[in-house]
């Protein structure tokens, strides 16, 4: 019905859609989500809402315990967060799925930016950035406010 060349195309469709069936659902799960990220920022972030910067340097990312000493994180985030009081708010602004960030290795990464409320700043803007690790786990990997 089809000839010889219309039965080798439908043999080549047939099995392109069979990887496709086959691949994709392989390749969803393997691939992380964004979500996770934003929950991850969320709960390093709640640490260090709280004044706990050591425990936030503990569930950090490898690469940002290699970047920055316990004792100097602990400094660093009091003399930046303690003048600014406690959160009054704290909107999602965007997340994004990279897997390059300037001055970091390839790997893959959510950078989280939210609009924050605070009792001495009216209006800051809170990035973070969080790591996907061996582990397939999410940690903190960078913060920044402005």
């Amino acid at each position: 019905m089809f000839g010889q060349e219309g039965e080798l195309v439908r043999r080549w469709m047939v099995q392109g859609i069979l990887l496709l069936v086959l691949v994709t659902p392989a390749a969803l799960a393997t691939s992380p989500d964004p979500a996770e990220g934003v929950r991850a920022a969320e709960a390093w972030l709640k640490l260090i809402d709280d004044g706990q910067y050591g425990a936030s340097w503990d569930a950090s990312a490898a690469m940002f315990r290699a970047a920055v000493t316990r004792v100097d994180w602990v400094r660093q985030a009091g003399a930046v967060r303690v003048p600014l009081g406690k959160v009054l708010s704290r909107k999602l602004v965007s997340s994004q799925l990279v897997h390059a960030l300037p001055g970091a290795p390839d790997g893959t990464y959510v950078v989280v930016v939210y609009q924050t409320r605070l009792e001495h700043k009216e209006q800051a803007r809170e990035t973070v950035t969080v790591a996907l690790d061996p582990g397939e786990r999410f940690r903190g990997a960078g913060y920044f406010i402005r």
